[in-house]
């Protein structure tokens, strides 16, 4: 029988999070705000074409402004960069665009100056001739296009699982991702009935408020950056590649992010103002403009095809996907995103044959890559309608079908994963109960009509990543903790405290946490993907537990029996004779991991453990126009044990906002690749009247039996079934289906003269 866990003092608390008061008295540091003395400040010029040789820029205007210190172009970083290329799968992306730009926006020149205003103006003096190509924008006719994006490609190497990708040429396929369970041709042909459909989901901004900002300061053979980012450790990593230089002359230090959801992970613009300050050894600094975000990176636009056989008795018994992923012009992580993605297309379900295929695509957009959900939340777009279309075509309940065919504990996953430690079950029967599924719906009047819909999904955690971490027991008894996990919002600073301190048994709101800063903290991969809580946390557990013992240790060597209750402060002045010393814990997590067949693309341990959510919703729908508001949204993720319920909440709502924006208005709109909404004027996201007047946040324990205190990450579960369930909603109110986002009043209207034999014509 298993030990019921011990009562915890620590964990499990809704405690502030511990920079709350410095950021809303305005002292919380953030790299916007830094000045450096001597300090340029840059203004990046960029392309007009989307896909195009550069044939001349011109920058002598720009040269003979006043108070222009320098215009920069990829020429001049080859002096010091002779490869001026990075990418964490691809070495594709130049620092400048080199000779080619790959869509509209691209950086081409920068302007340093000593004043901003200068800089802007002077590069607003910039010219530049091309000679334009054939520009592709479709991801599903990239694949066949003879126009390519890139002459060749070159892989990173950088993570395990990415390893197998090779040099090619005459493609803007960067990775196809293939998953093959058992027979699926067999099981088709052998169906009672077979469902299929199409989907699509549209790119869309990751709009944190702060925008993205760094500062360079190259000095006595070493280079200094402060940035905000989500992975400081591998911009040191990457920075230090780039220069050819020991990691330990690069230093790379963050403060508060204004956050960053994806978009400030790997090389953004550090590579540009590392470059620029070793050309001209003054400190530089580059903060873009909001509207200045819409060209740096994006999320994919996916394209999405789905068939599913199901037997009499309502099972589905196989399911074949097929999914084109967007890049835009650089792969950035695409290609891991494809194959996380790519390996859960099939959705939480237990069916016996699969046959899946992910392909990452490059085209003349902005660059696509991590956002919230890791590719979840299109993917579960796409599965959890269709699901919806054969409960609805076999006449079945959609919550029965869904139980019917959940993936349970104990089954393996199309990867051969066997899935443990999920709620998915739970939460279903907590939606349920939320929106009173068994009792009777007021489905309103001919004009307002109103309906439900219920949607779950869940994603693979990233891997394999590694995390460490230190916590130093000073000579008073205090505590330091030193981790590489970023806060951007998140409260990671919080819980890390939390469980550090739940080993050490003091109070979580004494330890002092020290921001990441590559020089003093260790490493750690990234802040992403929902991984802090489980990778680093453990970590944190570990480096609290050997401190712990060497505390044990300690009183041990002073012939204290164990259990003593001397002060940690005592201990220290009976072994050094004064208040003196350090106690040093160190932790490393890197949970086990499996790299996928690359013919099969299965894997007996292809991620540490799943982030599962579920979310219902119900809608009015005027019938006259198509205007739809959705009157209940209730979220439900399994969050395994809380490190802190509060900050939890905070999460499943945050996440939930975003993911609505995302279904119900956001969307980058293009024109012959050009951006045609790139701003907050044009490019709507959600405000607080926007949401739900009945809006529910909450989570089901289901305790990871190997996560710190049984904890997991949630910051992404609530974005996966978002949106199916709303449009799911839409359909049961008005009896028409919509199969691309975002949903729309006039998608919704449209769809409906269409169902009544009057379609409008197109636009």
């Amino acid at each position: 029988m298993t030990p019921e866990p011990m009562p915890l003092s620590q964990v499990g608390r809704s405690i502030p999070r511990l920079e709350a008061s410095a950021k809303v008295t305005g002292r919380a540091e953030y790299v916007h705000n830094l000045r450096l003395p001597g300090m340029l400040y840059g203004k990046i010029f960029r392309s007009i074409v989307p896909h195009g040789r550069i044939t001349q820029v011109n920058v002598s205007a720009a040269r003979a402004v006043e108070g222009v210190h320098r215009v920069v172009t990829i020429e001049d970083i080859r002096s010091i960069i002779p490869n001026p290329y990075f990418g964490p799968a691809f070495h594709d992306q130049p620092i400048l665009a080199d000779h080619k730009v790959r869509f509209a926006g691209e950086p081409v020149a920068v302007v340093l100056a000593e004043n901003y205003r200068v800089a802007e103006q002077a590069a607003g003096l910039i010219t530049a001739q091309y000679e334009e190509l054939q520009a592709v924008d479709d991801e599903v006719e990239a694949v066949s296009a003879s126009v390519f994006v890139h002459d060749e490609l070159k892989p990173a190497s950088t993570f395990a699982d990415l390893q197998h990708l090779k040099g090619q040429r005459g493609t803007n396929v960067a990775l196809d991702y293939r998953l093959r369970h058992g027979d699926a041709e067999a099981a088709f042909a052998a169906a009672d009935q077979v469902f299929e459909h199409s989907f699509r989901t549209q790119p869309v901004m990751h709009t944190p408020l702060e925008p993205f900002v760094s500062v360079a300061d190259a000095a006595n053979g070493r280079l200094t950056i402060h940035t905000a980012s989500q992975s400081p450790s591998f911009v040191r990593i990457e920075i230090a590649r780039l220069l050819g230089w020991a990691e330990n002359r690069v230093r790379v230090k963050t403060a508060h992010l204004g956050g960053g959801f994806g978009s400030k992970l790997y090389i953004k613009l550090e590579a540009l103002v590392a470059a620029l300050s070793l050309l001209t050894g003054r400190p530089v600094k580059i903060s873009l403009t909001m509207e200045e975000q819409f060209f740096m990176v994006t999320r994919h636009a996916c394209t999405l095809k789905i068939k599913s056989a199901v037997d009499k008795n309502g099972r589905i018994t196989a399911r074949q996907c097929k999914t084109w992923w967007n890049g835009g012009a650089y792969a950035d992580i695409g290609p891991r995103v494809t194959q996380k993605a790519g390996f859960t297309a099939a959705g939480p379900y237990d069916i016996e044959n699969v046959a899946l295929d992910s392909y990452a695509v490059y085209t003349n957009r902005p660059p696509a890559s991590a956002l919230r959900g890791f590719g979840a939340p299109q993917t579960a777009w796409a599965y959890e309608t269709h699901t919806d279309l054969i409960a609805e075509a076999l006449n079945i309940d959609k919550l029965e079908f869904r139980r019917r065919n959940i993936l349970r504990n104990g089954r393996p996953q199309a990867t051969g994963t066997v899935v443990r430690d999920t709620g998915l079950e739970a939460i279903l029967d907590r939606l349920a109960e939320r929106l009173a599924w068994d009792q009777p719906f007021d489905r309103g009047s001919d004009k307002l009509r109103r309906g439900r819909g219920i949607a779950i999904g869940f994603k693979a955690i990233v891997a394999p990543t590694t995390s460490a971490a230190i916590v130093k027991i000073n000579a008073d008894g205090s505590c330091t903790l030193y981790c590489g996990t970023v806060d951007m919002g998140q409260g990671s600073d919080t819980c890390m405290t939390q469980i550090a301190a739940e080993v050490l048994n003091i109070e979580a709101e004494s330890i002092q946490v020290i921001h990441p800063d590559t020089d003093v903290t260790p490493y750690d991969m990234g802040t992403l993907g929902s991984r802090s809580t489980f990778h680093m946390g453990n970590a944190v557990r570990l480096a609290a537990e050997d401190a712990k013992s060497k505390i044990a240790a300690l009183m041990a060597e002073l012939n204290l029996p164990p259990g003593s209750n001397v002060p940690l402060v005592e201990l220290f002045r009976r072994k050094y004779g004064m208040q003196a010393g350090n106690i040093i814990g160190t932790g490393s997590f890197h949970p086990a991991y499996a790299k996928p067949d690359h013919q099969t693309g299965r894997s007996p341990q292809v991620t540490p453990f799943w982030g599962v959510g579920g979310t219902g919703a119900e809608v009015e729908v005027d019938t006259e126009t198509g205007q739809f508001r959705v009157t209940t949204l209730v979220n439900v993720v399994d969050a395994g044990v809380p490190i802190n319920p509060k900050l939890v909440q905070q999460q499943i709502s945050g996440a939930a906002i975003m993911q609505f924006g995302f279904t119900v208005s956001e969307n980058m709109v293009f024109h012959e690749g050009q951006l045609t909404n790139g701003s907050l004027a044009d490019y709507k996201i959600p405000g607080l009247l926007d949401l739900p007047r009945n809006f529910i946040n909450e989570w089901v324990e289901a305790r990871q039996h190997d996560g710190p205190f049984g904890a997991k990450g949630v910051g992404e579960s609530a974005t996966i079934a978002l949106s199916p369930a709303i449009g799911n909603a839409i359909a049961d109110a008005v009896g028409v289906r919509l199969t691309e986002l975002p949903l729309t009043a006039e998608s919704v209207y449209r769809a409906m003269q269409a169902a009544k034999g009057k379609p409008l014509p197109e636009q």
